[in-house]
């Protein structure tokens, strides 16, 4: 698994704004106009957009022409969607290589951009899962100041960086539709911090995504890392918006383990589960039991295939904020006795 060194941006650096998957932009134009200022104002960076970036509907292959258009592109630094979306499975496999492999550079995006970060793997292409900009640049009241300091680290600093645990978190997602919600800070929880369940020290690259991406990317039948390459790999996952239930979680890790790939990995990490969305909108003591419930059928599938892992939950990467940008394809380490996670940015 060689991957390539990707250099690191400048303020003043070119970034490409693409919709890889739903074109938000579209539907909430004063949140994206948000996000794009922050990305001006706070990073110093020039967003540049692309065609189908604001259009809705845009087809598989205008989609396709802005994705090979802004890695072509040596003026354009990194890659940054603005939100997810729920098709990129049906097109990600069919983009050509060359493009990507010739011209290898950052890349931002979660959920469903989880294919096209698969796509980038397989050509040895890391990437950075999170950091949209509908959703971490446009943060309501003001961006979250740990998602700012790990985006910086992402976008400028690199380096091998022991990461942290948020004193707070955020589930519950504003009305977009309500211009006045973009100046009211979300409400904020106290977060418990990691949640351990040990097992022996890991060291190995970084793989995974969105546990719904993953289990449709299986349900296809798409490349995923190859068995002998997860026994260099540590996973990491979360679950979105959809809520899924623990037996469906389960069942997805039950999937992979019997792939061969739950008994072969070195570790595993795993974000803190969105838990409220407006279609079912929990209170506190129902969102800790969606919470544990998902914890304990992960536990528990895991252990059915490999008893050794060590198994990190409620971690700040995901649907949830404030956000880590997780670098896939890059080296991480746990430390099981210091409670530490190491990555590469």
């Amino acid at each position: 698994m060689n991957f390539s060194k990707l250099q690191k941006l400048k303020r003043g650096d070119k970034v490409a704004i693409l919709s890889p998957s739903f074109a938000g932009p579209a539907v909430w134009p004063h949140v994206y106009e948000l996000g794009l200022s922050r990305l001006r104002d706070d990073f110093g960076l020039i967003p540049v957009e692309y065609s189908a970036t604001k259009k809705l509907g845009a087809s598989k292959e205008e989609r396709t022409a802005d994705l090979i258009s802004a890695f072509s592109d040596k003026e354009i630094k990194a890659v940054i969607s603005t939100i997810g979306g729920d098709d990129q499975i049906t097109y990600i496999k069919n983009l050509p290589t060359e493009p990507f492999k010739n011209n290898p550079k950052p890349f931002f995006g979660y959920s469903d951009n989880t294919h096209f970060a698969q796509f980038l793997w397989n050509l040895g292409i890391p990437s950075f899962y999170g950091g949209s900009i509908l959703t971490q640049y446009a943060m309501q009241g003001e961006m979250d100041s740990f998602t700012v300091k790990y985006l910086n680290k992402a976008l400028f600093e690199g380096g091998r960086t022991a990461l942290e645990s948020s004193d707070y978190y955020s589930d519950k997602s504003p009305d977009w539709n309500d211009i006045k919600t973009l100046n009211i800070k979300r409400d904020r929880v106290p977060n418990v911090g990691w949640i351990w369940d040990d097992g022996r020290d890991a060291k190995g690259i970084l793989w995974g995504g969105c546990l719904e991406s993953i289990d449709e990317i299986l349900r296809h039948g798409l490349s995923i890392p190859a068995l002998e390459q997860f026994e260099n790999i540590v996973l990491m996952v979360e679950t979105s918006e959809e809520l899924p239930t623990a037996e469906n979680v389960y069942r997805v890790f039950r999937a992979l383990g019997e792939r061969g790939v739950l008994g072969r990995i070195k570790g595993l990490l795993v974000g803190r589960p969105k838990s409220w969305y407006f279609n079912s909108q929990k209170n506190q003591e129902e969102i800790d039991i969606h919470q544990k419930e998902q914890r304990e059928a992960i536990i528990k599938a895991i252990r059915e295939y490999n008893k050794e892992i060590c198994i990190v939950q409620n971690m700040d990467f995901g649907h949830t904020d404030p956000q880590i940008p997780m670098p896939m394809g890059s080296e991480v380490e746990i430390d099981v006795k210091n409670k530490k996670i190491f990555v590469n940015f």
